[in-house]
């Protein structure tokens, strides 16, 4: 890839807007949640399986109920999307406001950090 494509490539990633919210690991069989603020809603979905899988996740008993009822246990969800205009600021207060609100729907449920 010569300089010019590479360069643009990563201008077009600097600019790009992705999802942000909060997600959601729903233990089907328990009926336990747990919930996650994220930044880039598809990528933290793949990190946090990634992590679930290899056994490596730092939330014990998401990982626990993970290794006992495998993926197909858990529902895998939006729970909240955010809303925002400038994809270059910061937006960790909004987002944890969010997921404020989402825990309130649901106050037993659990945090995922990533």
């Amino acid at each position: 890839m010569d300089k010019k494509a590479r360069k643009e490539l990563l201008q077009q990633y600097a600019n790009r807007r992705p999802e942000m919210g909060v997600i959601s690991f729903y233990c089907k069989e328990t009926k336990e949640e747990f919930l996650a603020v994220s930044k880039d809603m598809p990528a933290d979905f793949n990190s946090i399986r990634f992590k679930l899988n290899t056994g490596t996740h730092p939330n014990k008993k998401l990982l626990a109920l993970w290794n006992q009822y495998g993926e197909n246990g858990f529902e895998l969800t939006v729970a909240s999307v955010l809303k925002y205009e400038d994809p270059k600021a910061d937006h960790m207060k909004d987002l944890e406001a969010l997921r404020d609100k989402c825990f309130e729907k649901n106050p037993e449920a659990g945090k995922i950090w990533l």
